[in-house]
């Protein structure tokens, strides 16, 4: 592929699909190539901590002001939670986040403008619900038909919604019954108020154990209500079906390619404005300066943007200290525990059965299933979402094992074809060293009505990005984008 060869074209056929393959490799070399190889500059106006989307969304505004700028990334890539696989056939699956949907509009004006492509998402054909008594049911739409929860989840959602509608994106804490909200779990609500409270639990926990890589009792019911809340934009009020929905929700559409195009190409167009493998251990900050000291030396600025996973911020030395509210903020807020287990076939052969490759399930290693093929269909990729509490028993055993029960779990919703793929992968995200979780860092009671306040508050010359501060798709690729583009309209203001 050249830089901007249009995707689709280049993805049809498997042998286009082999060239694909070569191509992206050779586009990610050539992104790490055109970063900053040699010693860091003494000194630009703005550094940025963190090479995901987030920081390198704000680095380009900066740069884009003309205003010099350094993002300085531990890892050596960029993209942060946005992270593509190479299956050995040669097809792009996402190993990180993928899905964009409507409202989303920051992170797609983006990809447009970065000239990435989305596809929908499979969903032609019936879905596939396993019950708590084995049961296989089919069904469309977004709950499972469940009857033994329908009328709770139908009420539950409702009420959600509701108090979504009713929250101040940009200060939840503010709102008349926040410190209600805030000292109970979205579990403790629902054994408060549903009828079959054990059923409409595990039913849920179906959409918080990917969505937030936690369980319904690790989550303060404000955090979640705020969560529905920011599933929308400045015109569209949150709901729960824009936030869980595959049609017309957050799971509509993937990019051509894999997301991490996406930062991949805004790295390019940064060139040696990005340095990898500079891991930051201390930042210093005066009344004329901040300096960032990082594995690859120190650099002297105006303005530092801090675009990292919340716990990597407490890894930072600082002086001076950060502020007792951020810092009890930061220690409160717990990456999600998730990965994603993808098995390859050689053809999607669910959709033939008329099925859309989505599942759930009430127990085992693949409660939340989707079709995670490749836009051309060149093979088939069921995808499990291995969360919460669902991780703490699959993720921590050994791969053949995990593997196994993945296995079996998805020839339980499609049938034995399931059980032979041609390629079996997995990414652990807890288990990154520099993101430590996933998709998102999570609040439990009273943390936001305690610490929420400080979430984007600057700290001296200091200001803060990453998905988990922006007030719109906390924990998606827009949110980042937003966090982004904030903090850099910040900095540029101090300049």
């Amino acid at each position: 592929m050249t830089f901007e060869l249009d995707r689709r074209t280049l993805f049809r056929g498997g042998a286009a699909a082999g060239l694909a393959t070569l191509a992206v490799a050779g586009f990610e070399e050539s992104v790490t190539a055109a970063t900053l190889q040699g010693s860091l500059p003494s000194h630009v106006d703005v550094v940025v901590v963190g090479g995901g989307l987030s920081g390198l969304v704000a680095a380009r505004k900066v740069a884009a002001k003309g205003r010099s700028v350094l993002v300085v990334e531990a890892r050596d890539r960029v993209g942060g939670r946005l992270l593509n696989h190479t299956l050995k056939g040669g097809a792009v699956i996402e190993a990180g986040g993928a899905f964009v949907g409507p409202t989303q509009d920051h992170i797609k004006a983006l990809a447009a403008e970065m000239g990435v492509h989305t596809f929908k998402e499979y969903v032609q054909g019936k879905n596939v619900y396993i019950s708590a008594q084995g049961k296989k049911q089919l069904y469309t739409g977004t709950v499972p038909p469940d009857p033994l929860v329908l009328l709770d989840a139908a009420l539950l959602l409702k009420q959600l919604d509701k108090f979504a509608s009713e929250i101040n994106v940009d200060a939840p804490w503010t709102h008349p019954k926040a410190a209600e909200w805030d000292s109970m779990t979205l579990g403790d609500y629902i054994r408060k108020n549903a009828v079959n409270k054990a059923g409409i639990l595990n039913l849920i926990a179906a959409w918080t154990q990917p969505g937030f890589g936690a369980d319904p009792d690790q989550l303060s019911l404000l955090f979640v209500i705020h969560y529905i809340a920011c599933s929308g934009n400045e015109a569209t009020k949150g709901t729960f079906e824009l936030n869980a929905n595959t049609t017309g929700g957050a799971q509509e559409s993937r990019f051509i390619g894999g997301s991490q195009l996406v930062p991949l190409k805004v790295a390019q167009r940064l060139g040696t404005r990005v340095a990898l493998d500079a891991a930051v251990h201390r930042i210093d900050q005066g009344s004329t300066k901040a300096i960032v000291k990082t594995s690859r030396g120190n650099v002297t600025c105006k303005q530092v943007i801090v675009a990292c996973p919340p716990p990597l911020v407490l890894d930072i030395d600082w002086y001076p200290q950060l502020p007792a509210q951020r810092h009890a903020l930061l220690t409160h807020m717990k990456m999600g525990r998730l990965m994603k287990c993808d098995a390859v076939y050689s053809t999607p052969f669910w959709r033939a059965d008329g099925l859309s490759g989505s599942g759930v399930a009430d127990s085992g290693a693949t409660r939340t299933v989707f079709d995670n093929s490749p836009n051309d269909a060149s093979v088939g990729v069921l995808l499990s979402f291995v969360g919460g509490a669902t991780w703490q028993k699959y993720g921590t055993l050994p791969q053949a094992e995990r593997k196994k029960a993945v296995l079996e779990g998805f020839a339980q919703m499609f049938g034995p074809k399931a059980l032979k793929p041609i390629e079996y992968t997995e990414h652990n995200w807890p288990h990154e060293t520099w993101t430590r979780g996933a998709p998102v860092a999570v609040m439990a009671p009273g943390t936001m009505t305690a610490f929420g306040p400080a979430i984007r508050r600057p700290f001296g010359r200091v200001h803060w990005a990453g998905t988990e501060t922006s007030t719109y798709w906390t924990g998606y690729m827009d949110g980042a984008c937003r966090a982004g583009e904030r903090a850099a309209a910040e900095v540029l203001a101090k300049l």
